[in-house]
């Protein structure tokens, strides 16, 4: 993965149509390293759970090209590579992998901000409901998860707050909850930074697997809410 590093890094430095033209070759080259590893990625992630068995890279990795018409930065390309691998509906591909609202695990290249991230991001109003309900109604076993010696080494004591908390308990909520603080998000996601040499090492599929093994838990706790929730929206983007 280090070359993909160094591309992304040019890539950052001169994002333009006409330096990505001269050098589409090497972006063909790294592009294909990065399907290549996603692939193996999803390869032993389906052996933590057979559900992905059937995800194709082409699913789960985003385009490089950005979408402008509507933005201030009209920067032409993306300076990251991404593959969430995560299930949706049985039989719509359309609501699988980078369209998928379950929670999954999501590999982030790009240099310097390389991470990796679990969790459901962006729930609809129902579904963020839904599951405000179950972290309420079952938090010690949110308690035990984040408790457990592999979710502290790469995660802490808490869902990421990078996306927005509320200020207040959300309405229907008792604000005296012994985890109050959980109800007021509006994602329940989570992630550790992964450096540039982490991602570089020969090793690093293990190293992104192994952090894959502890997400699980909590992965597969908010996804029971998403099955319950009796609804597979997707994120469409």
């Amino acid at each position: 993965m280090k070359e993909v590093l160094e591309f992304l890094t040019e890539l950052s430095a001169n994002n333009n149509r006409e330096w990505f033209a001269e050098h589409k070759e090497w972006y063909q080259e790294c592009y294909a390293k990065f399907v290549d590893f996603s692939g193996q990625y999803i390869k032993r992630l389906s052996e933590l759970d057979p559900s992905l068995a059937e995800l194709q890279p082409k699913d789960c990795i985003w385009r490089i090209y950005r979408d402008v018409r509507f933005s201030h930065d009209k920067r032409p390309y993306k300076e990251w590579f991404g593959c969430f691998p995560a299930i949706g509906a049985p039989g719509q591909p359309k609501t699988w992998g980078k369209h998928s609202l379950r929670g999954g695990y999501y590999m982030h290249i790009q240099p310097g901000q390389c991470m990796f991230a679990g969790g459901i991001w962006e729930p609809t109003k129902e579904l963020l409901t839904a599951l405000r309900k179950e972290v309420e109604a079952n938090y010690e076993e949110v308690e035990s998860i984040m408790a457990s010696p592999s979710w502290q080494r790469y995660f802490g004591n808490d869902f990421d707050t990078s996306w927005g908390v509320l200020k207040k308990v959300p309405a229907g909520f008792d604000p005296e909850f012994i985890h109050a603080d959980w109800l007021k998000h509006k994602d329940y996601t989570f992630s550790t930074p992964l450096t540039d040499e982490q991602v570089s090492a020969p090793d690093f599929l293990d190293t992104i697997v192994e952090i894959a093994k502890a997400a699980k838990p909590m992965n597969d706790f908010l996804n029971y809410t998403f099955e319950e929730y009796g609804e597979f929206p997707s994120r469409c983007r």
